[in-house]
Formats: C-alpha cells, structure tokens, sequence
C-alpha cells in the first residue's frame, strides 16, 4: 500500500459509503487514510486534509472514470 497515490479527498465520511460500495464491486484495492480518526473527531477534517481516497497508479483510470459518473447530475427520463 505503499505505492498507492491519492485520487481524491472527501470532508466527511458519509460521502464515502456509495463509493466504497463501487470499488468493491469492480474489485479494485483502496483505502481510506484518516477515515477512522474523522469518524470519531469530525471536525479535525481541515487539519488532517480530508479523507483521502487511495489506490494504486494502476487503477487510477477506472476510478477516475467511477468518480465522473458519481458526479454526473441525476437526469429523469
């Protein structure tokens, strides 16, 4: 895990749970730094820079392409 880069950063961890979800799904590694200290102290988040979504440079396409479509605004047919 030593190789793996940050992709993105979240301010609160319930921004996290449908990407975790996502990643899970297609099989790609990744963790979250500070995840744990930010659910128990929430407002340390500026000083500790967010939740830092991690994975390995040679994901970062297919998540990058996940992150775009979570971004997408919803469009009702």
């Amino acid at each position: 895990m030593e190789s793996f880069k940050t992709i993105a950063v979240f301010n609160y961890q319930h921004e996290t749970v449908v990407l975790k979800h996502l990643l899970e799904q297609e099989g790609i590694p990744y963790f979250f730094e500070n995840e744990m200290t930010l659910s128990v102290v929430p407002f340390y988040t500026t000083a500790l820079g967010g939740i830092k979504l991690k994975v390995h440079p040679n994901d970062f396409e297919q998540v990058q392409e996940i992150l775009d479509n979570l971004n997408n605004p919803l469009k009702i047919v």
